[in-house]
């Protein structure tokens, strides 16, 4: 059976991504592995196990404090019970809220979107 295992992102500074992940969008670090002969350090963080659910793989590359990230790749998408009070939580902490909670255009679902540490955009998505 094939299953969608992990994203990866190109970070700046590993621990502050680590820390904005966990501490403030609620997942775990679930291993990391530094590899000093290919100078880089990996870290996958997550909301459940690698076995069963989808995860990001954070990855530093030795000496890399930022990255320009493009225009092909669009946003990750997390499901929240409340946008607004995850987004007042997430404001409360630094975090940056690039569009503010309300409805989709032309439809009725709630989102809002946040910029990780490293500018990457996050849809927030209120689930039941």
């Amino acid at each position: 059976m094939s299953r969608f295992l992990h994203t990866m992102l190109r970070v700046g500074d590993l621990q502050r991504s680590i820390d904005f992940y966990t501490k403030l969008l609620g997942m775990t670090e679930l291993r990391r592995r530094d590899v000093p002969d290919g100078k880089y350090t990996l870290a996958f963080v997550g909301y459940g196990d690698e076995d069963s659910s989808s995860v990001i793989e954070l990855t530093y590359n030795y000496g890399t404090d930022h990255y320009e990230q493009g225009t092909a790749f669009g946003h990750l998408a997390i499901g929240v019970p409340d946008v607004k009070a995850t987004c007042d939580g997430l404001r409360a902490a630094g975090a940056k809220i690039s569009r503010e909670p309300g409805p989709v255009k032309f439809g009725t679902t709630i989102i809002a979107f946040v910029e990780d540490p490293d500018g990457y955009k996050i849809e927030l998505v209120q689930r039941g």
